[in-house]
């Protein structure tokens, strides 16, 4: 597993009865791989993992690895209420042929320390040959998980090679670089600090406009590791007003509204979810449509 470069975090479609549409996640996957992507990531928040069955994760697994599997890395989010649910995710995405896992703290319950260091453990340990990345949201699960930390659980779990850092805070990436070194892989979570945690030393991007922007997800990434120009700053102010849809409570409507415009998905979301109306879709419609009308050729 390399957590470097683009790694989507991929929505999930749905059919208009809301089933997955599995033909069109196998051909959205292979359009972000072609584009430049280093690998997916399935099943996460942007996935709208907390509506999905067990069955559901299984049968978006088992299409991803068959139609890029051989291509790029796959990656499963695991998300759950219970640890016993995260340990079954784990394990049923090593025997589908995933080679990486997302380890997100417990759903729901803001757990401490203790509670949070003993679930990730445990799915860390269910799968001891998957590589695996921590992901850090205190904004969106109200635990956060400080430098020394991701240090301790380091030092404890040697599958463990990544970290996802969505604190927004890019401070964190020289915090845990302090206690670690090299010793894990940095990767930013945010989509709208991309450029500056590129800058400060992120080796990866988990990234959501890319689901409907691939190829300049990719340019932006690699050149701001290499140091920015005038051209790719000029990138980022087009990019940016897109990449602050991926910050907002709505982020899923949003991505998915703005995948379906660039005729690339549909708005789609399962309920609690609804899809956008009124202001807020109006809002969203010319934040995108006016991106569209100056998409820089690239």
């Amino acid at each position: 597993m390399n957590w470097t470069g683009v790694i989507p975090a991929m929505t999930t479609a749905f059919n208009k009865n809301l089933s997955i549409d599995h033909k069109f996640m196998a051909r959205h996957a292979r359009w972000m791989v072609d584009a430049g992507c280093t690998g997916l990531v399935a099943l996460g928040s942007l996935g709208e993992g907390a509506t999905l069955t067990f069955e559901d994760k299984a049968d978006i697994l088992k299409n991803l690895v068959a139609a890029v599997g051989g291509r790029v890395p796959i990656v499963a989010g695991v998300s759950s209420l219970s640890t016993l649910e995260g340990v079954r995710i784990a394990k049923m995405a090593g025997e589908l042929g995933c080679q990486g896992l997302m380890v997100l703290p417990p759903y729901v319950y803001a757990s401490d320390w203790r509670e949070m260091k003993a679930h990730v453990s445990a799915v860390m340990k269910a799968a001891p040959k998957l590589s695996c990345m921590l992901y850090n949201n205190p904004p969106a699960y109200k635990t956060d998980f400080s430098a020394a930390h991701i240090a301790e659980l380091a030092a404890e779990h040697k599958n463990l090679h990544a970290v996802k850092e969505s604190s927004a805070d890019v401070r964190r990436i020289a915090a845990i670089r302090a206690l670690l070194g090299e010793r894990l892989a940095l990767l930013c979570g945010v989509d709208d600090m991309i450029v500056e945690g590129a800058q400060a030393g992120a080796q990866g991007w988990i990234a959501g406009l890319v689901n409907a922007f691939p190829r300049e997800s990719v340019v932006l990434f690699e050149g701001a590791r290499k140091g920015m120009t005038p051209e790719l700053f000029k990138l980022y102010a087009w990019f940016l007003p897109l990449l602050r849809l991926d910050v907002t409570i709505k982020f899923v409507q949003q991505i998915k509204l703005t995948q379906e415009l660039v005729g690339m998905g549909s708005a789609r979301v399962r309920p609690p979810r609804l899809e956008l109306v009124g202001e807020e879709l109006a809002y969203t419609r010319s934040v995108i449509e006016t991106a569209l009308a100056a998409r820089p050729t690239l």
